[in-house]
This record gives structure tokens, sequence and C-alpha cells, in this order.
């Protein structure tokens, strides 16, 4: 089987290893890999920026699939279905980890419900409602899809993003309002802001919303803040919460569980389903945000991701001719 592996400080590798020779459990599924999507943030900083090696990065996969286990009962053989799964050409999956493709749904577009996860979280658990002012900063894959979320679901949404093919993006994908900096034309919307999804992982942009959201508005802390940028001070930041009531917490998706409990109607799996669905029915656009490439091409594709000398923002990896 072949997979990519991260096998020294920016060295990406496309590694021949052992075949899935694993027996299949009653409650798995297995099959052969479609694409598989990129993080530009976990992937480059946890992995291809790492310290530890040789590590295996992915975390968002489509695939075919070719074998059920005895106690499957509800996905046939040949389904397309949607999987946490890594950059290598094989997928063995527990059947509550996959959700099942809509029928007409190429699997580029599908691989994207992975990073719609992320803030459809915060979606769930946001006391924000429709038709309430959010903002979001950071537009690559992640805050671009959040501000298309919360757009499609009634609320007044204002993308921010420095990085000019971003902003341009983000408008290709039907967003109005999208500006530069917060500080840009800021008095229309500072003290107007319910909710605040930081997905730059930047902390001058957590810092500035919650000088900008409503008093007892939430700020949402999505993004990483993989290393320091800036030489704020804690007091700023505290400053600002405990004057304007702000509600910061983190964007940890996974608040949310895996699968529908009593009481907890929302779940993981809920959201990738509908994800896929508001994409299938063009709610959300994925036009702009991966370029697709084939494994091999590993090491061009993370040390593009990391000059950001890409076309776009994140890659796909195609396992379909291999």
């Amino acid at each position: 089987m072949k997979r990519i592996a991260i096998t020294s400080y920016k060295t990406a590798e496309l590694e021949l290893t052992d075949p899935l020779c694993a027996p299949l459990q009653p409650s798995e599924v297995r099959g052969r890999t479609l694409v598989s999507l990129t993080s530009p943030g976990t992937e480059l900083h946890w992995n291809y920026l790492g310290k530890s090696f040789p590590t295996y990065p992915g975390y968002a996969s489509v695939f075919t699939v070719d074998e059920v286990g005895a106690e499957v009962t509800d996905l046939a053989v040949g389904s397309v279905v949607f999987a946490p799964g890594g950059h290598q050409e094989f997928q063995q999956m527990l059947r509550e980890r996959v959700v099942p493709i809509p029928r007409g749904l190429e699997p580029e577009q599908a691989i994207f419900a992975r990073l719609a996860g992320v803030s459809m979280s915060t979606l769930n658990t946001t006391t924000a409602r429709a038709p309430s002012r959010v903002l979001v900063t950071g537009l690559g894959p992640v805050g671009n899809l959040a501000a298309q979320i919360f757009s499609a679901c009634g609320y007044t949404v204002t993308a921010v993003d420095p990085v000019e093919s971003r902003r341009d993006t983000a408008r290709r994908s039907g967003l109005a309002d999208v500006r530069a900096t917060i500080a840009e034309g800021a008095p229309d919307i500072t003290g107007e802001i319910a909710l605040h999804v930081e997905c730059s992982g930047h902390e001058q942009a957590a810092l500035d919303g919650c000088k900008c959201v409503r008093k007892r508005g939430e700020v949402v802390l999505v993004g990483v803040p993989w290393e320091k940028r800036t030489q704020i001070s804690s007091f700023d930041l505290l400053h600002a919460v405990f004057h304007r009531y702000v509600v910061l917490r983190s964007g940890w998706e996974w608040e949310v569980p895996l699968q529908p409990a009593d009481f907890r109607g929302n779940s993981i799996s809920g959201n990738y389903a509908a994800a896929m669905a508001w994409i299938a029915a063009g709610k959300i656009k994925t036009d702009g945000l991966a370029t697709c490439y084939p494994p091999e091409r590993a090491q061009e594709v993370y040390s593009g991701l990391l000059a950001q000398t890409l076309p776009t923002p994140a890659a796909i990896f195609d396992w379909r001719s291999k």
C-alpha cells in the first residue's frame, strides 16, 4: 500500500508499506481511496514542520467501499463514502466513522465536509442566533467555509483576511462583506458582532474580535496559534474580555459527539452529512479552495503550502490513478 509520510523536517515522501491485511472487523468497512484533502494548518505545523518523525498526515478522505463487515447492513459494496482517513491508498474504518456521499456529488467536493465540520461545531454550540452579525477572521479553507456556512444559515457575515487572493476567493464564493482588516470600516460593526469565529490563529485577530463584539458576545478560537506573532500583552486581552463581558472560548470541534445521543441531537457525523448536502445543493461552494495533485508530488505540495505558492490554499491528493 502506498501512503504519504513526513520522514524528516520539511520532507514528504510517498512510501510503499504493507497492505491493509488486518482482519475486517464486523463493524468495519474497507476500500480504495479516491481522494484525500490536506489541512494546511495541522499538516504543516504538526507534521511537515514537526519534531518527531516519521508521521503520517491526513484526516479527510473519500473512498469506495470494497468490503463490509458482517454487522454492517446499511452500506453496500460500491458505495462512496467520506471518512476521516489519512493520505493512503486504502482505508479501513468503523462504520460509525464513515458518511455516505450524496448521489452526484463529486469526491473533490464531498471531501470538504471535513473542514466544514470544524466550524459547524461552533454553529451547534453558539448562543448567537440568525440574523445576528458574525465576524470570521482568517479565510483559509476552514474560515472560508465557516463564513459560507453562517451566511447560508441566515447570519449577517463579515469576513476578514489580509491576503488578497483569499478575499477574492471568498467573494467568488458569494460572500458580500469581505475586508482586509477589522479596522477597515470598523465603526459599523464595533459593538454589533454577536459571534466572532477566529480561524487565523493570530493573537491580534482574537484581541480585535474581543474589542469588536457586542456585550456578552462570543469569541470562538477555531484557528490554532501555532506560533507567537505579536508582542500583545495578556492584559490587553483580559481588559477587553472584562469590560465587554466577552465569552472567550475554544473552538474545539469535538465538543460535539461523533454520533447523536439522548439530549445531544447535533453530532460530528450529522455535521459532515449536512455539509455534503449543502455542497450538493450549491449552498456552500468549494471552487478555488484546492487543486488536485498525484500523491507522488507530496513534497511539492507541502513545500508550496508552506510558501503559499500553490494556486489554492489547500491541496487534494488524487489516488484514482494508482
